[in-house]
């Protein structure tokens, strides 16, 4: 007696090269997926960002108008809209006052 199989139209076998496609995409997702969490630890592990200590306030005089704010190691530095520049302590206390011309 003979064996006969029966393949059925609903589910023919995967050709070779189907089956390698499927593992190599398979493959590349995993490795795609662990970059991506490699990357994302090495920015939080690496790049905390230094605090900027910031005054609770800075003593302007009355009616100034600010333009601009910078911090400098020792100093803020403040830019007004009447062409003065403004220094202050870091702790936010008046040190002096500079006209631009």
């Amino acid at each position: 007696m003979a064996k006969v199989t029966i393949v059925s139209d609903m589910n023919p076998p995967e050709p070779p090269n189907l089956r390698f496609l499927r593992l190599l995409v398979t493959i590349l997702t995993a490795v795609m997926i662990a970059g991506l969490i490699t990357i994302v630890a090495l920015l939080v592990t690496r790049l905390p960002g230094a605090a900027v200590r910031v005054p609770a306030a800075l003593d302007m005089p009355d009616g100034t108008a600010v333009n601009a704010v910078t911090q400098a190691p020792g100093f803020w530095l403040v830019t007004t809209e009447d062409g003065r520049v403004l220094l202050f302590e870091p702790d936010g206390t008046f040190r002096r006052e500079i006209a631009l011309e």
